[in-house]
């Protein structure tokens, strides 16, 4: 079997079609190929090796009696540590859940196993998805395998260093204020945050419930749309999902964007972003300038407001979810503790990393009283300006 370049998903399921290898072949050579480059990049936290190559040879048994397979049927995909599957761990990266396993898989975890998609195993990430570097994880740090001095980005560095290093086609990560984005970009794949309600978040361990949003990474776009065609839809265990149909992006793909209206803030094109940095965004601009599009700068000076505003109510939310977390019910338990109080905190003490300390304490603060209306209810109505400045570029862009 050649492997040794990446491939698309429609292209490897064509040559399982054709009998060039066979799906076995397929989650063995993932399965290699984590094996050897595991030890340095380090993006796995668990790996269902075993099950995977079972679940493979059912592929291959539907085919051999020529019932019909699915276009994703087969194919391995890695999850980040923070989507939960039924009778495996799910630590989000944190001592304080590293004996946790979930009684019930995530709906975005179900609609994959009906397509017939190949959960290879857990990847690493920031603790509670809380960072931008995957150095936050309570059990590994994971690396760039562009570069292993640097680091892949995060929160979802495991799902863009699994993609990125050929362990795995396609991976699940989640996006709260750019952990899917921000490491596609480091780890030179292709991640799409999308919508916020356009896919459940039911079984995505919450950081910030009002931002929190599950999507893919892969190497080729028509393969991110794919994973979203099967996992979007609305879900009647999240009350925010979106009740709009699932959407079908791998059908619309395509290459003429002729007349296409792009609108760049000016806010980020300015004398503080680095001229390599601007060099390159001018480069992209101008292929799209050749392909037909147009472009244009605007103003959004609401934009501005944005890291502060996600720092006001991404840890308020984030302090309100992680107070389930106390060592009463499904966590780990601090030990030799005289009272509740003491048991409260040594657990949370001994159980949470820094980042997620300050996070909590941040949120905390914003949440009380005296403060709430000075901050929180504040960041919430930039937080509509913003989205109204959007609204108004969209007036007269096709995207931003």
């Amino acid at each position: 079997m050649s492997m040794n370049e990446a491939k698309p998903l429609s292209q490897i399921q064509a040559e399982l079609d054709a009998g060039t290898y066979t799906c076995r072949d397929l989650v063995q050579h993932y399965l290699d190929q984590i094996r050897q480059t595991e030890a340095d990049i380090q993006s796995f936290l668990d790996l269902y090796e075993d099950d995977a190559l079972t679940q493979a040879d059912k592929v291959d048994q539907k085919r051999e009696q020529g019932q019909q397979i699915g276009p994703l049927e087969g194919i391995p995909i890695g999850i980040k540590d923070n989507i939960v599957i039924k009778d495996r761990r799910c630590t989000c990266a944190s001592k304080i859940l590293s004996e946790f396993v979930s009684p019930y898989s995530a709906t975005v975890i179900e609609k994959l196993t009906q397509a017939g998609m190949i959960m290879i195993g857990k990847l690493n990430m920031d603790e509670f998805a809380m960072g931008s570097s995957t150095e936050n994880s309570a059990f590994q740090k994971t690396r760039n395998p562009w570069d292993l001095q640097r680091v892949p980005g995060g929160s979802s560095g495991g799902s863009a260093s699994a993609v990125a290093a050929g362990q795995v086609p396609v991976s699940l990560g989640s996006d709260t204020g750019g952990s899917i984005r921000q490491p596609a970009s480091y780890c030179g794949v292709v991640g799409v945050k999308p919508t916020y309600g356009r896919v459940s978040r039911y079984g995505l361990v919450a950081f910030a419930s009002s931002l929190d949003q599950i999507g893919p990474l892969s190497r080729y776009v028509e393969d991110s749309a794919a994973i979203l065609d099967v996992i979007s839809g609305q879900d009647r265990h999240d009350a925010t999902s979106s009740a709009q149909p699932p959407l079908s992006l791998r059908s619309q793909l395509k290459s003429n964007i002729k007349g296409l209206k792009i609108a760049v803030p000016e806010e980020l094109f300015g004398d503080t972003i680095d001229d390599k940095i601007k060099a390159q965004v001018k480069a992209a601009l101008d292929v799209y300038t050749a392909e037909g599009a147009t472009w244009s700068l605007v103003n959004m000076d609401a934009f501005k407001m944005a890291i502060s505003t996600y720092y006001i109510i991404a840890p308020a939310e984030a302090s309100s979810n992680l107070a389930r977390y106390d060592g009463v019910r499904y966590t780990s338990r601090a030990d030799n503790c005289k009272s509740l109080t003491e048991m409260y905190v040594k657990t949370r003490g001994e159980g949470f990393g820094d980042e997620v300390k300050r996070r909590i304490l941040l949120g905390t603060y914003v949440l009380s009283s005296g403060y709430y209306d000075a901050y929180y209810l504040k960041a919430q109505k930039v937080r509509t300006l913003i989205k109204q400045a959007y609204d108004r570029v969209f007036k007269d862009a096709d995207l931003v």
